[in-house]
């Protein structure tokens, strides 16, 4: 099966964001990943309501809003009315994980949960029945362009495991460092959403390059 192909909006040209929008509206992009940073959880600020709102008056496919922000509840609903459909927390930012992820599906979103690349995946046994996303890190988080953490091709195997043991129906969700490359191997450990930034919008033609990273099958 082919990936779900999420190029990450922080990589784009914010000088130009409705273009950069439109376009990843003709390409083969499945979903928008949208990175919202605090300057507290992660060491950086990206952007918040207003540039969500903007992009969704132009976005026609699902925004997926990754949210690097300690105390997320307190957001949640604001996010969802913004336009996201869905929303992932951190599990190292979440004091009570499973309420807040129950807050996030009431609102009607799907809910993702986040792992740092130090964070152990067997830490989310026993909610990860209530989740539809798991997204692993394969950088640390706060930055684009970083180079991607080789460990996580068996972190993609452990959270397969671990899916497959419970039951549950969450896709595997990779951001950071993908590439034409290393992703064939992502799929094959298991992995269902590829999240690409650097990688898209610094190619010659980010429409072609989505549609090849699309087209990838696992090794």
């Amino acid at each position: 099966m082919n990936p779900l192909i999420a190029p990450s909006v922080l990589a784009s040209d914010f000088a130009n964001l409705q273009a950069e929008t439109e376009m990843l509206n003709r390409s083969q992009a499945d979903w928008l990943h949208i990175d919202i940073m605090d300057g507290r959880f992660v060491p950086n600020i990206s952007f918040g309501f207003p540039v969500l709102q903007a992009i969704q008056c132009y976005a026609k496919k699902p925004l997926d809003v990754h949210l690097m922000i300690v105390e997320p509840e307190l957001y949640i609903e604001q996010f969802r009315e913004t336009g996201a459909e869905i929303i992932t927390v951190h599990y190292e930012a979440c004091t009570h994980l499973h309420r807040t992820v129950q807050q996030i599906k009431a609102t009607g979103a799907k809910a993702g949960v986040a792992l740092n690349p130090h964070t152990p995946v067997n830490l989310l046994e026993d909610i990860i029945t209530d989740l539809d996303l798991v997204l692993i890190m394969s950088v640390n988080p706060g930055f684009g362009g970083q180079k991607f953490i080789q460990n996580t091709y068996r972190r993609i195997e452990k959270t397969k495991e671990l899916i497959l043991a419970r039951g549950s129906h969450a896709l595997i969700e990779i951001d950071g460092g993908v590439n034409q490359q290393n992703a064939p191997l992502l799929l094959e450990k298991g992995a269902d959403v590829l999240v690409a930034g650097s990688f898209v919008f610094t190619s010659a033609d980010p429409i072609q390059t989505i549609a090849d990273l699309k087209s990838v099958t696992s090794v």
